[in-house]
């Protein structure tokens, strides 16, 4: 069976300075993750540098906020002209095919330095507690966007320069806390905790917790677990890095279906994403000069996967 690769990014961590590292380690660590990037679009990550209690911090906190009734999380919820607040059980359908959305709720932070919509009034920390977590995520996502850049033999800053306002206004970044309840007897026909998809953007760096549940499919291979493994970040290719790369860099679906066994419907299930995108205005043209694809800018094309991702 296909597995996910574990790399070791320890030499290029988010504790190591970016100009004091090895050359050759980071050839080495290009190459084994774009191998991984083309084959099974997913790798682990161990040693990345990020503090253990900064996410296990992230966690809880989120875990109180969701704890709460609906309507006092309603007060915080994303309204349609922004990807900030929360988002509600059963908003979103990432397979539009399937009958039924989504059984999970989340909540989404794109803006460091903007806490206004934030359920600060009622929980002090949790602005300080997401953006931490966010300003290590963004620092790691840029190390990965390095090794990328140099596994593909364009200039190493490249896409890491495509990146610059994450956390800003003008850049589509994410982090994500998501929340998949325990499973009532009420599920629909079809229904999932988080339907089939591929994500939107460059790379996407996932926090799991220890219950489990994700799965990917690898390139002509069928669905195989992505088991947590503690201390990691699993890293996966988006559909705007496929296109990018004139699909030499591989998105690949995943899905979290309903539990079979009995003990774990009754359990909940936490996961962190941080989606890395763009600027908004950098034009995606094929980075091999291929012309496979039509040039489109970053946000349109953010703005094109959101508008088949809510359900009406």
């Amino acid at each position: 069976m296909v597995k996910i690769p574990v790399v070791d990014i320890a030499p290029y961590s988010v504790s190591v300075p970016a100009d004091r590292a090895d050359s050759k380690e980071i050839r080495q660590l290009a190459d084994e993750i774009c191998k991984a990037f083309t084959t099974v679009g997913f790798v682990y990550l161990k040693n990345h540098g990020i503090p253990q209690n900064v996410v296990d911090e992230m966690f809880a906190t989120s875990q109180t906020f969701f704890d709460k009734p609906i309507e006092v999380k309603q007060k915080y919820s994303k309204p349609s002209d922004s990807n900030d607040g929360w988002v509600s059980l059963e908003r979103e359908k990432l397979n539009p095919d399937r009958p039924a959305a989504d059984l999970k709720e989340a909540y989404n932070m794109t803006l460091v330095d903007d806490q206004k919509s934030m359920p600060v009034d009622i929980m002090p920390n949790f602005f300080d507690v997401f953006k931490e977590l966010f300003v290590y995520a963004h620092e790691l996502g840029n190390r990965v966007l390095d090794l990328v850049s140099i596994g593909l033999n364009i200039d190493s800053t490249f896409l890491r320069d495509c990146h610059k306002n994450a956390g800003k206004k003008g850049n589509g970044t994410t982090l994500r806390s998501l929340y998949y309840p325990p499973i009532s007897k009420d599920v629909k026909p079809g229904q999932v905790r988080c339907g089939e998809h591929s994500d939107y953007g460059s790379i996407t760096l996932l926090f799991q917790d220890d219950i489990g549940g994700l799965e990917v499919k690898p390139v002509g291979a069928d669905y195989i677990p992505a088991s947590p493994i503690p201390g990691t970040v699993l890293v996966n290719i988006g559909d705007l890095m496929q296109r990018w790369t004139a699909d030499k860099l591989v998105a690949t679906k995943h899905r979290v279906l309903i539990p079979e066994k009995e003990t774990m419907l009754k359990k909940g299930r936490q996961s962190i994403a941080f989606f890395v995108h763009p600027d908004d205005d950098v034009m995606i043209t094929c980075l091999d000069g291929s012309g496979k694809y039509e040039e489109i800018s970053s946000i349109d094309y953010l703005n094109m996967r959101f508008a088949l991702t809510y359900d009406k």
